[in-house]
């Protein structure tokens, strides 16, 4: 395959927070997200060549994925995105199998396995794996972008390639070719440098020198772009996250569950509970934060920890609002808050209440940051959701939070990898240090997908954590209507 891009501008340098992602990265920390999609095959079946001809034929279109980092002499300015002249798709399009009989449990190990890698800093970063055998004649897409590539305006996620919402072989898709551009040498990318210092001198280019402690500098210096969240962060931090075994010291392994839920038990609790002696609405994202405080409640005394009337559990939750019925392909609000999750609350439908109650409250004070504020500090796009909410967590004192929660509304019909139909997609969120776990929730086609990504060490019991966010979302559906 021949690639005839070509451009005419100077090296794209990144932004002061995107440099951060890769600065802030390390062993037990990588920056990136991950997906996992779950696809039927048509008749005829899907391999690997299909999955790299849907690719290439759409990769021509956004340059950052066929680009690589590139650091200025000196670290003298942040660094830039260059071609990479020696692109290879089949390096980054990776295919795998699972041993028989192939079932739910292989597929989570091999994500557990894989997702914790550092993606390859000279080359592009990001990697798809297909992934064949799955039990009952399915078969995965797992995929890994970082962070620093997915800023909502020049890339998204990497799945966004792969997946239509037409069936086809793609085969018809208008093909951008390009051809690669020589890369810059050092000469050039430092006199780059000093015209971008002359014509925006407003610009941080001052320094990440490569430390941690510059690294978190230059990210919470772009984080005070949004105003709001600077306000949030400020008025929380006078309250720490209270104690928690969230919060631990982690490693490098991986534990990663997933768990599927049906949207309608959302709807149906909304619909019961959402009124009644409360006057305030419940939102569908209400009731996903619910389940999962009360997911938290039983796993919590499954450990033997204590828990009394006062005890939460603080999450730090970018989410997309939505209506009652989700459609089209992803909502246009955004709020990111910070809630404190009432585990100690022995009643479902008092939890939910109080954290309706809460999300509202943060909303009527002003505390939720806007999607404006979004787009100011990360470039907002709705699909990269779980993407920017990694972002706006890396950006937040690890103090002030015990758990990211990133809940993205999806389309709620099928979407399509040539003619094989996506079954479901289970997000992968990165962890940041000292965060034992995070959680991503997607919703798609009448189903909502949790993916619980944990320290291996720190949370040997996630898969119980995932069971009783299943037993938590039961009560809500069944329990009493007040």
């Amino acid at each position: 395959m021949r690639w005839l891009w070509h451009s005419e501008n100077m090296s794209d340098r990144l932004t002061s927070l995107d440099a951060s992602f890769l600065y802030l990265e390390e062993g037990t920390t990588a920056m990136h997200v991950g997906s996992v999609m779950v696809f039927q095959p048509p008749a005829e079946g899907f391999d690997y060549d299909q999955l790299v001809g849907i690719i290439g034929r759409r990769i021509g279109a956004i340059p950052r994925f066929r680009q690589k980092v590139r650091d200025v002499p000196g670290r003298i300015a942040n660094p830039v995105w260059v071609d990479d002249e020696h692109f290879d798709i089949g390096y980054h399009v990776r295919r795998t199998g699972l041993p028989r009989p192939g079932t739910e449990r292989q597929l989570q190990d091999f994500v557990a396995r894989v997702q914790p890698r550092r993606l390859d800093r000279s080359r592009p970063l990001w990697e798809v794996y297909l992934v064949e055998g799955l039990e009952r004649n399915r078969f995965a897409v797992v995929t890994k972008t970082h962070q620093a590539i997915i800023d909502g305006v020049h890339a998204l996620d990497i799945a966004h390639l792969i997946v239509d919402s037409t069936s086809g072989t793609g085969a018809e898709d208008d093909v951008e070719t390009w051809e690669a551009r020589r890369s810059p040498g050092s000469v050039e990318l430092v006199a780059e440098a000093v015209v971008d210092a002359v014509r925006r001198p407003a610009q941080v280019v001052d320094l990440v020198r490569g430390g941690v402690q510059d690294a978190l500098a230059v990210g919470m210096r772009a984080a005070e772009s949004a105003g709001s969240l600077v306000s949030t962060v400020a008025r929380t931090a006078a309250r720490p996250a209270p104690e928690s075994p969230l919060n631990a010291e982690i490693g490098t392994a991986r534990r990663w569950v997933d768990v599927a839920t049906d949207l309608a038990d959302y709807r149906r609790v909304r619909t019961r509970l959402g009124r009644g002696a409360y006057t305030e609405d419940v939102s569908i994202n209400d009731v996903v934060l619910a389940t999962i405080a009360g997911g938290f409640r039983t796993w919590l005394l499954n450990r033997g920890e204590a828990v009394g009337t006062a005890t939460v559990v603080r999450a730090m939750v970018p989410v997309s609002i939505y209506g009652d019925d989700p459609s089209g392909m992803y909502a246009n609000q955004v709020m990111a808050c910070v809630v404190n999750l009432p585990v100690g609350e022995p009643g479902a439908s008092m939890r939910l209440h109080q954290i309706a109650f809460a999300m509202r409250q943060q909303m009527e004070a002003g505390q939720a940051v806007g999607a404006t504020a979004l787009a100011n500090l990360a470039g907002f796009a709705p699909p990269t959701l779980h993407a920017l909410g990694a972002r706006l967590g890396s950006a937040m004192s690890r103090r002030i939070y015990n758990v990211m929660i990133t809940n993205v509304p999806g389309p709620q019909s099928p979407l399509y990898a040539g003619e094989a139909e996506m079954l479901s997609t289970y997000p992968v969120m990165p962890l940041a240090k000292g965060q034992a776990l995070s959680i991503g929730i997607t919703s798609y086609n009448g189903g909502v997908y949790y993916g619980l990504n944990a320290d291996r060490d720190a949370m040997p019991d996630v898969d119980v954590l995932a069971q009783s966010i299943v037993d938590s979302l039961a009560e809500l559906v069944s329990g009493p209507e007040t």
